[in-house]
């Protein structure tokens, strides 16, 4: 296995020049750990408006000649996808601008183009004034947030691992992951907000946009945050050491193909999980609840508190016993959940609220480890790009489509397949997990 490589550090001369100036203000870990969750949490939050827009407005807005509100939904859940097609494409190109360009640049267009795409559905017109157009244009600025998240991938949370202690490696992990819970819950409590205080018909007509205008802010207090992290000393060091430099992937693939395919199946039971207990259960509750909405948005708050909780608990426990042996034991905790969760759903509006506080919790435990998991067998010169692309395919698979299957499926045959749906990604993370031992014993 290669462990160098050849390319030069990806950084522009003036990205250099400012590593010079800020040679003699060394930055703390705990400094990095605060960029890294501001970054994060403006990625997943610019990610959940749009979520959460794609079951309380985008039905009606966009797709109101559907026959009736689920196929609407599912139409909805279907460009939901396509971010997720997009990032991996985003990757690739922002990789080369990474290269002939420097860090900096490239997460400056990105961010911009990740802040922009989602302020822009702010102004977006409905199908009634419009047409077709509408359709086509909240597909475009799907395709721009998935295309500019592919290029938001930095490195820090790579330069948090590499200046984590052997011993709390598995807590320096889970910080990035924070990010997740906490932008869902700006995002949850943002909507809840206005569908608690506004009518129905002013929802539809302005509420539901004022959050993706606080998006663009965010991204911009997250790119300062995050460029302040590239342009010091340590993350210099780094990449003239060739640990964060972005190669081109042809070369990654040809040299971690494997690594890449197996590294996108392990964290697939917690990315499977991810919009099963975000973005599928408010959608359900909205076609066949009688919960309001508003209190229900509550309840997925409170989950992501819990989430926040177990997180934190992962790094506690994947120290104790090996994050391998973490992973493993949260995906048969899953697997039991596959068959419990469909019969939360069914068991009315206490049921349906604690399967989202226990999936919350659950899906922290996993989560909070998953992303580690994909860059431990990359080699120096191909972690940074190796990672990248790794997590896009794992989050394609997972997630991407999470949403859309399982309302299609249980719609069609019933809340078990919610579950079956969800076993075949604890299975998968299982396999990769035992196939990637087998490898290293082997090695």
């Amino acid at each position: 296995m290669a462990t160098t490589s050849h390319y030069g550090p990806s950084s522009s001369s003036l990205e250099r020049d400012a590593r010079r100036i800020h040679d003699d203000k060394p930055v703390s870990p705990g400094s990095i750990a605060i960029g890294v969750v501001i970054g994060r949490m403006s990625e997943f939050f610019d990610f959940f408006v749009y979520g959460l827009a794609s079951v309380l407005v985008f039905p009606q807005l966009i797709f109101p000649f559907a026959p009736d509100r689920l196929t609407g939904t599912l139409y909805s859940f279907a460009i939901f996808s396509l971010a997720f097609l997009a990032r991996p494409v985003g990757s690739v190109v922002f990789m080369t601008i990474d290269r002939l360009y420097g860090r900096g640049t490239k997460l400056t267009i990105a961010l911009f183009l990740l802040g922009g795409s989602t302020a822009s559905i702010a102004f977006l017109p409905g199908y009634n004034e419009i047409g077709v157009w509408s359709i086509a244009l909240l597909a475009l600025f799907r395709l721009g947030q998935g295309f500019a998240l592919g290029g938001a991938w930095d490195g820090l949370a790579s330069l948090l691992a590499l200046n984590a202690p052997a011993k709390h490696r598995g807590w320096y992990a889970m910080i990035p992951q924070l990010g997740a819970p906490i932008g869902f819950a700006l995002a949850s409590t943002l909507f809840g907000y206005f569908v608690a205080n506004l009518s129905s018909e002013d929802f539809l007509s302005w509420g539901w946009r004022y959050p993706f205008f606080v998006a663009f802010a965010i991204n911009v207090v997250a790119l300062f945050a995050r460029l302040r992290l590239v342009m010091t000393k340590e993350f210099g060091t780094l990449l003239e050491q060739h640990e964060l430099e972005a190669a081109p992937i042809l070369d990654v693939l040809r040299v971690h193909g494997r690594d890449i395919l197996i590294g996108a199946f392990v964290p697939l039971a917690s990315f499977a999980m991810f919009h099963l207990v975000t973005i599928f259960p408010l959608g359900w509750m909205s076609l066949y609840g009688n919960q309001p909405i508003g209190a229900f948005m509550v309840v997925q708050v409170i989950g992501a508190a819990v989430g926040i909780l177990t997180i934190i608990a992962s790094g506690l426990i994947a120290d104790r016993i090996g994050r391998r042996a973490q992973l493993a034991i949260c995906a048969v905790i899953i697997a039991v959940f596959s068959f419990v969760g469909p019969i939360l759903i069914a068991s009315g509006n206490s049921g349906h609220d604690a399967f989202v506080i226990i999936g919350f919790g659950v899906l922290g435990l996993s989560f909070g480890q998953a992303t580690g998991s994909i860059s431990s067998r990359f080699g120096r010169g191909y972690r940074y790009t190796g990672a990248a692309f790794t997590s896009d395919l794992a989050w394609l698979i997972g997630a991407g489509f999470a949403p859309l299957v399982a309302l299609s499926l249980s719609s069609r045959f019933g809340l078990p397949f919610v579950g079956y749906y969800l076993l075949s990604g604890a299975i998968c993370t299982l396999a990769a997990l035992a196939f990637s031992r087998a490898l290293e014993q082997r090695e």
